[in-house]
């Protein structure tokens, strides 16, 4: 049987997406579990664009830690001058509470995102049980970073209202660069990617156990090593060029700005405190 869906979509999809809808009355319900930093980065982003947020967990205590640390990181986040959207961290804030009772957490809510664990058998579950109680006009989302919608939502009857929001899927060579320079890039430059790992979770033996299987997923889908050439490089080399055309003044003056990037960040590197 084939399953169709609503397809692949970003968060910033996704908030556009609800403030075309209702940004004044909208109402998203975020499905949250165990360290749940997937779950917080989905509340305060709902948040930031002005809606109101529902957190559930089955344990009460997970949302309650939940809400303190997302307190804390908007509260950094304001204090640096980071904080997204229009509103200051006490009127996000305010608009994110937690839930215990799921027919309570989906009541009113427009936008269901799942945050669980990347256990196949786990998120059917749970869309199963979401599937029984929402209506015709709400939009189920799931964060998986590889299972396949085809699995995800086989069999439900809201299928149509299904969608995968994760920065996953093909992106364009600019936005990549824009990920790693605006997202990881910036990690990797104090702490990089196994220490990075080793903080997304309880450690790297959570990390393992818990995207393991994930990651082998992933990597058994690269398939032969590509060819670096023809076509391909060309649209690559083109995209480059609309920031950085290839001529020798461009070129110098990007090299140029790159060093001084790099040497402010040396300079910043060397005043923070050692660990």
């Amino acid at each position: 049987m084939e399953v169709k869906w609503r397809g692949w979509w970003t968060a910033a999809d996704s908030l556009s997406m609800l403030q075309e809808r209702d940004i004044e009355l909208g109402e998203a319900t975020v499905f949250y579990s165990k360290s749940g930093l997937i779950g917080r980065s989905w509340a305060m982003l709902f948040a930031s664009g002005g809606f109101r947020v529902k957190l559930f967990d089955i344990e009460q205590q997970q949302i309650t830690n939940a809400l303190e640390n997302i307190r804390k990181d908007m509260k950094l986040l304001e204090q640096s001058s980071s904080l997204k959207g229009s509103l200051s961290a006490e009127q996000q804030l305010f608009l994110i509470t937690g839930c215990s009772n799921i027919q309570e957490a989906v009541e009113g809510a427009i936008h269901i995102q799942e945050c669980v664990p990347e256990d196949l058998e786990l998120k059917k579950k749970v869309f199963a049980q979401l599937d029984g109680i929402i209506g015709d006009d709400v939009v189920l989302s799931s964060s998986t970073s590889c299972l396949l919608p085809s699995q995800l939502f086989a069999g439900l009857v809201h299928v149509k209202q299904c969608i995968v929001a994760h920065p996953e899927g093909i992106v364009s060579p600019s936005d990549l660069d824009l990920v790693m320079s605006h997202g990881l890039g910036l990690r990797y430059a104090f702490i990089g990617p196994l220490e990075t790992m080793h903080l997304n979770a309880e450690g790297m033996l959570s990390y393992c156990d818990r995207y393991g299987e994930s990651m082998k997923h992933v990597l058994k889908t690269f398939g032969p090593i590509p060819e670096f050439s023809g076509a391909t490089v060309e649209k690559v080399h083109q995209a480059m060029c609309v920031k950085v055309p290839d001529d020798p003044e461009h070129l110098a003056a990007r090299r140029q700005w790159r060093d001084q990037c790099l040497m402010r960040l040396a300079k910043l590197k060397s005043q923070m405190p050692s660990q």
